[in-house]
C-alpha cells in the first residue's frame, strides 16, 4: 500500500527521534547521570521504523538489548523511556528495568530483553495468543545476527511453522558481535536462508532503506494476518556507535567499510530521498529535526525531575496480581 506524505514524514520524524534520543542518552550516560551504558541504535533506525510502520498499535513486539529504536518506533513515550534510563520512578517500568528491559504493553511493546535470543520465544508465545484470540493481531520478534545461532531461534521458528503462527521474525544483522565479525560465527552469509529449514519465506533487505524494509514487512504482515504463517526478514544494517556511543569518541563504522563506501546513513539517505521526490524541502525537514531535539531535551528534564524509586517498592509491579 503506497504511503502518503504524512506517513512518510512521520517515518522521518521517528528516525530522527531515534537518532537524537540515543545520542542524547549516551551523553547523559557518559556524564554519569544514567547508571548504565547505552546500547545505541544508531545506524539501525530504518529497520525499526520500517518494520513498525507496517504494524497496528495492538500488534505486539519484543526487542533486544539494543531496543531504544524499537520502542520509539512502536510508539512509546520518550519521556517515560528517558526516565527509565535514569532509573527514576516516573519511568515506563518505574525505574526497575533500565535500557535493556523497556516495555509498554499499551502500545504493544511487550519487552526488550538483555538475553541474546531471549525475546524470540516470548514473541512466539504472543503470536500463539494472537491466533487464539482471533482478532487479526500479529507479533514481531526483533533479534540480532548472533541470536540466530541460539536454540531459541530454531525452536521458535520450528514451532511457529508447525502451528502457522502470525509472527514475523526480524533479524537486524549489523555484521558485528561486539568487535567480532558476524561472518566468524555464522555458517551462512545471509541469515534469511535459514528460513527454508522451517518452510517459511525468508528475505534479505537493505536495512538502511526504510522503504525497502517497510515493503518487505508489509508482505509478511499480510501473510501472517491471512493465516498463512510466519516469515523471516533479515535487515542488513550496521552499528554506528560502540556503547555508550556519542559521536565524539565512540564511532564504530569499520574503516574498510567507510573507505569502500559500503555504509549508508539511514537518516541522511531517507532525508535526501524525501527532498528528491518533493515530499518535503530541506527547510521543512530541518524544522522536524529542531522539534525533535526540543522534545528530547524535555524528556531529559522530565527524567531528571523524577524521584528515585523507594526501596520498599522493590517487589511492587513485579508479579501479576
Amino acid at each position: 500500500m503506497p504511503l502518503d506524505t504524512d506517513q512518510l514524514l512521520e517515518m522521518y520524524r521517528l528516525m530522527v527521534t531515534i537518532r537524537s534520543f540515543t545520542e542524547r542518552a549516551a551523553e547523559e550516560s557518559q556524564s554519569g547521570n544514567i547508571p548504565a551504558p547505552i546500547q545505541a541504535h544508531g545506524g539501525e533506525e530504518a529497520s525499526a521504523v520500517g518494520v513498525c510502520a507496517a504494524l497496528r498499535r495492538e500488534d505486539r513486539i519484543t526487542g533486544t538489548h539494543r531496543s531504544l529504536g524499537h520502542c520509539i518506533a512502536k510508539g512509546m513515550d520518550i519521556r517515560s523511556m528517558m526516565a527509565e534510563l535514569f532509573g527514576r520512578s516516573n519511568g515506563c517500568c518505574r525505574g526497575k528495568g533500565g535500557g535493556m528491559h523497556l516495555a509498554d504493553f499499551s502500545v504493544g511493546m511487550i519487552g526488550a530483553n538483555g538475553i541474546v535470543g531471549g525475546g524470540l520465544p516470548i514473541a512466539t508465545g504472543a503470536a500463539l495468543a494472537a491466533q487464539m484470540e482471533g482478532k487479526g493481531q500479529v507479533a514481531v520478534a526483533f533479534f540480532g545476527d548472533g541470536a540466530s545461532n541460539e536454540g531459541t531461534f530454531h525452536s521458535s521458528l520450528n514451532l511457529a511453522s508447525i502451528w502457522k503462527l502470525p509472527i514475523i521474525y526480524v533479524c537486524e544483522n549489523n555484521g558485528w558481535a561486539i568487535g567480532v565479525r558476524a561472518s566468524y560465527a555464522l555458517s551462512v552469509e545471509d541469515v534469511s536462508v535459514r528460513a527454508v529449514s522451517y518452510d517459511m519465506p525468508g528475505v534479505t533487505v537493505d536495512g538502511t532503506d526504510v522503504l525497502a524494509v517497510y515493503e518487505a514487512m508489509e508482505l509478511a504482515v499480510a501473510r501472517a494476518r491471512a493465516g498463512d504463517g510466519p516469515s523471516l526478514i533479515e535487515c542488513k544494517t550496521y552499528r554506528r556507535y560502540v556503547n555508550p556511543g556519542p559521536v565524539s569518541d565512540s564511532r564504530f563504522e569499520p574503516p574498510e567499510d567507510v573507505a569502500g563506501g559500503n555504509l549508508q546513513d539511514p537518516v541522511a539517505h531517507f532525508r535526501a530521498r524525501l527532498i528528491q521526490q518533493a515530499v518535503a524541502d530541506a527547510e521543512a525537514l530541518e524544522a522536524i529535526k529542531r522539534e525533535v531535539q526540543v522534545s528530547v531535551e524535555e524528556a531529559v528534564d522530565y527524567a531528571k525531575a523524577g524521584a528515585v524509586p523507594n526501596p520498599q517498592d522493590a517487589l511492587t509491579h513485579v508479579f501479576a496480581p
